[in-house]
């Protein structure tokens, strides 16, 4: 007889290893619906701490480490059917600008359970919409509508960010952020005025290439001035010259991002300079862009080009 409940031990926590391996550590009582469970079993284990209770029916093994995914993915399962990682917890799994890993959002249609500090819970009935997905095995609201919930919780510079970083990964396109305002896009819902303001401003401009390009943008519209072209390659009689950072090509105006991580160094010195020069060169004038004076506002910044683009006209 001893060797029969051995036997069904045994095969209970080969289960729950073979779970929590795949599953970030964590496990539900439902998955294990095909092995014999007592309450004593799971009182048994629970007392000797080989299985650590997050929420009533979820665990995580006690041979796992705790971890970040495992806290979102269990989170996810105490929302009920239907619950995901959001807002700046699914900006996290994509890797999005906004990204914040504590607390861990989630939405669902309704939170039956203790609120706490450790986790952000929005409640809607609009969960599916559009059609989640998955990332490292955990329900995570799609890519629109993790920009769409951004514009709730995050400032629109980071949302602009967040955009022009998922339309450089091809994680959306222009049409699919089109679409999730329009299913959800009724009057008064988070989010949907923010990502509604920044498509209408950018337009169909390629994307930026990095966040300081975003902000390099952001600030100047803000300033008053009209959107330079970014990336834009100049020729001069056909023969390349530069790819500039931004640009307006009929003032023959040039801006480029001063990066300290990308320009340091002798090499990178002599390939600046190079580059600048042969600008200049070719008629252009070259005005520099630093991050200190973006994250300020960009006054100095903005007062060379207004007067460069004076001049030019």
């Amino acid at each position: 007889m001893a060797s029969v409940v051995s036997s069904v031990g045994n095969r209970l926590d080969e289960v729950v290893r073979t779970l929590a391996f795949e599953q970030h550590g964590v496990f539900h009582l439902g998955q294990l619906a095909d092995v014999e469970l007592t309450r004593s079993a799971r009182e048994h284990r629970v007392g000797r701490r080989a299985w650590l209770a997050l929420y009533p029916g979820i665990y995580r093994w006690g041979g796992a480490p705790a971890s970040w995914h495992g806290s979102v993915l269990a989170t996810c399962w105490a929302g009920g059917d239907g619950a995901v990682a959001s807002h700046r917890t699914a900006a996290a799994l994509w890797d999005l600008p906004g990204r914040r890993r504590s607390p861990v959002e989630i939405t669902c249609r309704r939170w039956r359970r203790t609120r706490t500090t450790e986790v952000l819970v929005h409640e809607t009935n609009a969960v599916d919409a559009p059609a989640p997905t998955v990332v490292d095995g955990i329900p995570v609201s799609s890519v629109p509508r993790t920009l769409l919930d951004l514009g709730a919780v995050c400032g629109p510079l980071t949302v602009e960010m967040a955009v022009d970083n998922a339309l450089r990964r091809e994680l959306v396109s222009l049409v699919d952020l089109s679409e999730v305002l329009r299913v959800l896009g009724r009057s008064g819902r988070n989010g949907v005025g923010t990502l509604r303001s920044i498509l209408d401003v950018r337009g169909a401009r390629a994307p930026a290439e990095s966040e300081m390009e975003t902000l390099l943008v952001a600030v100047i519209r803000r300033n008053g001035l009209p959107v330079p072209e970014l990336q834009h390659v100049v020729l001069d009689h056909g023969i390349f010259v530069a790819r500039c950072d931004a640009a307006y090509p009929l003032a023959r105006v040039a801006i480029e991002y001063d990066s300290y991580e990308h320009h340091i160094g002798r090499v990178a010195l002599v390939r600046d300079s190079a580059r600048r020069n042969r600008l200049i060169a070719a008629g252009w004038v070259v005005i520099t862009a630093t991050a200190v004076d973006l994250r300020a506002g960009g006054r100095d910044l903005c007062r060379a080009i207004r007067a460069a683009l004076e001049r030019a006209s």
